[in-house]
């Protein structure tokens, strides 16, 4: 087995990785883990559960003998509307941590150079070795923001597309008299 797949040589080159790009890395990491739990889920919900909440409420508009009345209208938009918020459930959350993850590694930046700078005027010169470990303390973290961010842009917007179609779908199915 190559050494990269062993899990104990994957542990400590992560470990390492952690420790060059400081503890806001570990904040990236952690607000990475939650949109990427939210973002399978949304994928999962799509997969397991979107057809049955979909053919719940056409069920319902189809059990009704009345399709012409204000009242009619007002069920169609509130089973309308109840689709939508399954669709929807947890995009704000995922919006919001696609939006956290630069800004964290913006934070991984700043703290970095501070560290830098600190160096600097504790030595007195501009040594260059121990700068390194600043440098890369601000480097790192505005590298995984950024990777982060894109990742979970490109699916969010996925799945914000892929929600307004299935409501818009079962909005279409849900046919006035």
């Amino acid at each position: 087995m190559p050494g990269w797949l062993n899990p104990m040589v994957a542990l400590d080159h992560l470990q390492q990785f952690l420790e060059m790009g400081g503890n806001v890395l570990l904040l990236i990491m952690v607000a990475t883990f939650f949109m990427w739990a939210f973002i399978l889920e949304r994928i999962a919900y799509y997969q397991f559960a979107h057809k049955k909440v979909a053919q719940r409420a056409i069920d319902k508009w189809a059990a009704r003998s009345d399709h012409t009345s204000w009242f009619a209208h007002a069920i169609r938009t509130q089973l309308i509307s109840e689709v939508r918020q399954r669709t929807e459930q947890n995009m704000g959350l995922i919006k919001a941590l696609v939006a956290i993850a630069p800004l964290l590694g913006l934070l991984g930046t700043v703290t970095g150079m501070v560290e830098v700078f600190d160096i600097m005027a504790a030595t007195g010169t501009s040594n260059v070795r121990a700068m390194s470990a600043g440098v890369s303390k601000a480097t790192i973290p505005t590298m995984a923001g950024m990777v982060a961010a894109l990742s979970g842009l490109i699916f969010s917007n996925r799945l914000e597309r892929r929600a307004l179609r299935a409501t818009q779908s079962v909005a279409d199915s849900l046919e006035l008299g």
